[in-house]
């Protein structure tokens, strides 16, 4: 325990993610503040941003006319006064009593003839020890006062470690730091964390980043080669030319044929390349790319079909049992007449649904014909990775969603192949960033579907702010006018029932509203996940049918619904979403040929997420605007131990992405010079804080 930390203040530290000494020396200022060229009040510009240290004269709590909360503080320095608003942070009052000194960072507005700072991020200087308060360049750390823990005793918990940890290991080879030009990790540690000048914060930085994405490149590098060493690949008897239209008699090229669409250009590139691997000594190890509606589906499918066609079977891995519901309908309904009773290669292919919902006779049935080899094709949830599941020779895998798998899941499916290893397709539900690709996907081949069937037509975005009295009219204008002309509409709500944590629009109290206010007189439904398969699958088809003309339901249509004559999306609470979930809900129409429209309701004034959806339906350029408003800690956060660990590297910063670069090429050296990593008994110890224990013992195994 270090000296500085009591037991209380180790609790609290605990609540901010930081529990050992490695996570409180990577616990890095956010930003910093030059003493020398701090402003003065009397100096503030209006336009520019600035960061000023004052005592707060007065804060004053009231609430709007709309009920919103709003703290009007006054701070002053030797130079002058400044009015700071702050709009639903009612805490601020308290935080930020009168006689505190803060330093306040933001915008300088003029309102009323006055500059004012509104929501600027605020460090509260209480208790700072002389010796830091007199530093030249502070660093300001993400203190919480949530938790009760100031920037400034972080900086000083942060000063002892360093002090007390004295030179740290460096496992970079010498001749690589020398050739990328980094720092030794002992200078940057120590200079980042008090710099003399902020000269000097670039480089210490550059070469912490570099660690982060080098750790990081290493473990999927090392992940890569083990999977190539340990490969069993199994035969496929399928040849690209049954893609391109020169063969017609087997399965998947009888498949292409009976499509009521051409494939497009993209979609072809894409099989042509999946069916050379499925083809190849190699088992396939591809992630799958594309934007929402740009054909994944069927690409994937295509690839299930070449296992079967050549005496094997394949399994579609979801991650929700609505998902595997939607995806069993739609794999039956793109088969059409060669879906049949028909075991693996027997021309007619078995499909069956593997979910915990499916119980009794008919899961007993599902078992034994996978076992057996009867079924061709199932579509499961973690379902299908139960001990119960066993194959009679599983050759293919698709898993969509990946970023809700972890590596181990994926592993242990891959395990139940018992002729060899099954090839392996992953595919995500909304485009993400090549640099993202590069870090969460390292250990994939990458192909990517960058064309739209023909027939998809934009769809019309329009986001209406909350704070804009009856905002929402045009949505259900919109919504009144389409169902008149014959087609229908969803509306979209982020909860099932009310909860009083989260002020969103239920699904089942905005049904009941709905229906008796703005769409009375039209036939509305209701459909979330709490429901039972049956009477989800009921409401899905009054509502195709037309019976239905209006859907009030939870993001459960999210991915996997087709109902052409969809034209209207109608997002309540829309900024209870993020980007790439919007983006996908906004898939759902468009899909008829006919004109669409899309409404975000909801949200307040410079809301960038629903800025950035309503200004672009490109799922590509969405993606990287996803990247630089939430950062990567969502692109990261759902996959195992360690691979959110990027504290300091930003997957949006040009700079960090050459690293990035960097960092696989020195990880791909490495490991072919030293494949388990013997010689860099340092580097194979930082890697494995990065893996699972089992995932360590098997890369570095001897």
């Amino acid at each position: 325990m270090l000296a500085s930390v009591s037991e209380r203040k180790a609790g609290r530290l605990a609540e901010l993610g930081v529990e050992t000494v490695l996570d409180l020396i990577t616990t890095y200022p956010r930003r910093y503040i030059d003493r020398t060229r701090q402003a003065d009040v009397s100096g503030l510009q209006v336009g520019e941003e600035a960061a000023v240290l004052a005592e707060v004269q007065t804060a004053r709590a009231r609430r709007s006319r709309q009920g919103r909360a709003i703290v009007d503080v006054t701070v002053r320095d030797d130079t002058g006064r400044l009015k700071i608003v702050f709009f639903n942070q009612p805490w601020r009052a308290k935080q930020l009593a009168a006689g505190t000194e803060a330093i306040f960072f933001g915008k300088v507005t003029e309102y009323q003839g006055s500059r004012q700072m509104t929501n600027p991020v605020v460090d509260v200087v209480a208790g700072v020890t002389p010796g830091r308060k007199t530093l030249r360049i502070l660093p300001v750390y993400p203190a919480s006062a949530k938790v009760g823990l100031t920037s400034w005793e972080i900086g000083e918990f942060v000063a002892e470690a360093l002090e007390r940890a004295g030179e740290f290991a460096d496992p970079l080879p010498e001749e690589w730091r020398t050739s990328i030009d980094l720092w030794e990790r002992t200078e940057a540690f120590r200079v980042i964390h008090g710099p003399e000048s902020m000269d000097v914060v670039d480089p210490a930085r550059r070469r912490l980043v570099f660690d982060e994405l080098f750790r990081l490149q290493l473990a999927l590098v090392l992940r890569r080669r083990a999977f190539e060493d340990n490969a069993r690949a199994l035969h496929h008897a399928v040849s690209p030319r049954e893609v391109t239209g020169g063969v017609s008699d087997t399965l998947v090229a009888r498949f292409l044929a009976g499509l009521p669409y051409e494939l497009t250009k993209a979609q072809r590139r894409a099989l042509a390349v999946i069916v050379a691997d499925m083809a190849g000594p190699f088992p396939m190890h591809r992630l799958l790319q594309g934007d929402v509606g740009s054909g994944k589906t069927v690409v994937a499918l295509a690839a299930l079909l070449a296992a079967v066609q050549s005496g094997h079977q394949g399994a579609l891995m979801v991650p929700t049992e609505v998902l595997a519901e939607q995806h069993f309908s739609a794999l039956r309904a793109l088969l059409g007449a060669l879906e049949g009773p028909g075991g693996m290669a027997g021309g007619e292919v078995r499909v069956e649904l593997l979910t915990s919902r499916v119980k009794g006779k008919a899961r007993a049935a599902v078992l034994a014909g996978l076992a057996s080899g009867e079924v061709g094709i199932v579509v499961g949830t973690h379902a299908l990775l139960t001990e119960e599941v066993a194959f009679g020779s599983l050759g293919a895998v698709v898993i969509d969603e990946q970023h809700r798998f972890g590596v181990e899941q994926r592993a242990t499916l891959r395990a139940k192949g018992t002729d060899g290893d099954p090839d392996l397709l992953v595919m995500t539900a909304t485009p993400i960033p090549r640099t993202a690709a590069m870090v969460i996907f390292g250990d994939l081949d990458l192909t990517t579907l960058d064309e739209m069937p023909p027939g998809r037509q934009p769809v019309t975005t329009e986001w209406l702010p909350a704070d804009v009295p009856g905002g929402d009219g045009p949505a259900w204008a919109r919504v009144r006018e389409e169902v008149a002309a014959g087609h229908r509409a969803f509306v979209v709500c982020p909860l099932v029932s009310d909860s009083l944590r989260v002020e969103a629009k239920s699904a089942t109290e905005e049904y009941e509203r709905l229906a008796a206010g703005e769409l009375a007189g039209l036939r509305v439904g209701l459909m979330h996940g709490q429901m039972a398969a049956a009477a989800r699958e009921e409401v899905m088809d009054r509502f195709r049918s037309g019976e239905l003309h209006v859907l009030v339901a939870t993001t459960v249509i999210e991915v996997g619904v087709d109902v052409p004559e969809a034209t209207v999306m109608v997002v309540e609470s829309a900024d209870r979403f993020g980007i790439a979930q919007l983006h996908q809900l906004r898939g759902r129409v468009g899909r008829g040929g006919t004109a669409s429209w899309c409404y975000l309701l909801g949200g307040e004034e410079e809301n960038e997420r629903l800025t950035a959806v309503a200004g672009s339906t490109d799922g590509f350029a969405l993606a990287e605007a996803d990247l630089r408003v939430r950062g990567e800690g969502t692109l990261l956060g759902a996959r195992q131990k360690g691979q959110s660990d990027l504290r300091l590297a930003s997957l949006a910063d040009a700079g960090d992405m050459a690293l990035l670069t960097e960092a696989r090429r020195v990880a791909e050296a490495l490991v072919d010079e030293d494949p388990q990593l013997r010689g860099h008994a340092d580097l194979a110890d930082e890697v494995k804080l990065l893996l699972s224990e089992d995932e360590g013992e098997y890369l570095f195994k001897s």
